[in-house]
C-alpha cells in the first residue's frame, strides 16, 4: 500500500514522525465482548505493522500520541490498560516514543497552532508533539460518528485538543494538568470557553449545536496541523457510531486498509467506500444532523472531495464498497 504512495522513505527518512492514534473512550468500554481494537479503537496490530515499516524507512524518531481519555498519565500505562503489546512495539522500533497529549506532557509549555481563516477558532494550544515534528500522520478508524456522520482520518484530529484546556474540568484561567473529563461542554456544546490562556472563539454568539460546531472545529484543526499521511483501519470496526456508548452500533468486518497523503481526499474515498456521497449536504446520510466536514475543509483549500479528481490505486471504490448503513 505504501509502495503505491511512492514509499515511506520519501516521507519519513531522517525525520521525526508523530503518529496520532484513535483510542476514543476509556478502555473499559466493550462491544459484544470484543477487544476495543476490533471495534472502535485503532487496532494495535495495524500500529505494530506500521511502526515496523516506519523503522525500516529510516526516520530519526517515531512518536505515538493520543489524548488518553480521562487521564494525564503516561501513554504507555494507558496502552497497557488497553491490552496493547507495548514492549513488542518498543522492540519493533528502538527510537519509538510515546506521549499522552491530553495535557502538557513532557514539554515546558504548550505550542500554538494557527488556523488560517478559522471557522470557530483562530488557533489552538496543543501538546508540543503536534508541532515538534517533521511529519504528521493519523491512524484513524473507518466508522460512523453520531455527531459528524463519519469519523476517519480528519475527525481523528479532534483528539489533538488537550482536555487540560478544552475539557469540562479545564482551568478557567490556566490549564488543569490533571484532567478527568471529556470536551463536551467546551467544544461540542460551547457551554463554557476553554482556559483563558488559550485563544478564544471568534464568535461566542455562533450556533451551539454540535452538528454545527464539531465539523467546523475539525476543519480548523486540519487546517492548523496539516496531515502528511492518513491511514484508516477498516479491517474490524463498527457501524452506527463511534463507540459502544452509542445505541445501535454493531461490529462489522470490511477487511480494508486505506492510506493517502491528503486527509480530505483520503476520507472522501473512504466515505464513498462506506456507501455514502462524500459531497452530501446537511440532511443527507451520513450527515443527517450535521454539516459535512469534508466540504468545509475543501472550502478552505485543504483537499478535494471530487472522486473524479482523486487518484485511487489498488482496489477500486466499487471493489472495496462496504455499505455501513443497515
Amino acid at each position: 500500500m505504501f509502495d503505491q504512495l511512492g514509499g515511506l522513505g520519501r516521507i519519513v527518512k531522517n525525520k521525526t514522525i508523530t503518529v496520532k492514534l484513535n483510542l476514543t473512550g476509556e478502555p473499559r468500554w466493550r462491544l459484544a465482548g470484543k477487544p476495543p481494537g476490533e471495534t472502535h479503537y485503532t487496532n494495535p496490530s495495524v500500529v505494530e505493522a506500521f511502526v515496523y515499516l516506519l523503522q525500516g524507512a529510516g526516520p530519526r524518531r517515531i512518536r505515538l500520541v493520543e489524548s488518553c481519555a480521562g487521564t494525564a498519565a503516561p501513554m504507555e500505562e494507558y496502552l497497557l490498560d488497553c491490552g496493547w503489546p507495548v514492549r513488542r512495539l518498543q522492540s519493533a522500533a528502538p527510537r519509538l516514543e510515546f506521549e499522552n497529549t491530553n495535557a502538557l506532557g513532557k514539554a515546558r509549555r504548550y505550542s500554538r497552532l494557527k488556523a488560517p481563516d478559522g471557522y470557530l477558532f483562530p488557533a489552538f494550544d496543543v501538546n508540543h508533539s503536534y508541532v515538534d515534528t517533521d511529519v504528521f500522520a493519523t491512524v484513524g478508524k473507518l466508522k460512523n460518528h453520531a455527531t459528524c456522520g463519519v469519523t476517519l482520518s480528519w475527525k481523528n484530529c479532534f483528539g489533538m485538543t488537550p482536555a487540560s484546556i478544552y475539557g469540562d474540568d479545564a482551568g478557567d484561567d490556566e490549564p488543569n494538568e490533571s484532567p478527568m473529563k471529556g470536551r463536551g461542554s467546551v467544544l461540542h456544546f460551547g457551554l463554557r470557553p476553554p482556559s483563558r490562556s488559550a485563544p478564544q472563539e471568534l464568535d461566542p454568539g455562533s450556533s451551539r449545536a454540535p452538528g454545527y460546531r464539531v465539523p467546523r472545529i475539525v476543519a480548523d484543526l486540519v487546517a492548523a496541523r496539516p496531515t502528511d499521511l492518513a491511514i484508516l483501519d477498516g479491517i474490524h470496526t463498527i457501524a452506527g457510531g463511534e463507540g459502544p456508548w452509542i445505541r445501535g452500533v454493531r461490529p462489522v468486518e470490511p477487511g480494508l486498509l486505506m492510506a493517502g497523503t491528503n486527509p480530505v481526499s483520503t476520507d472522501a474515498v473512504a466515505t464513498a467506500v462506506m456507501g455514502y456521497d462524500p459531497r452530501a449536504e446537511l440532511g443527507t446520510p451520513p450527515f443527517d444532523n450535521c454539516d459535512n466536514t469534508l466540504r468545509l475543509a475543501e472550502a478552505r483549500g485543504l483537499g478535494t472531495t471530487d472522486l473524479k479528481r482523486i487518484d485511487v490505486r489498488g482496489l477500486s471504490i466499487r471493489q472495496a464498497l462496504f455499505r455501513f448503513s443497515a
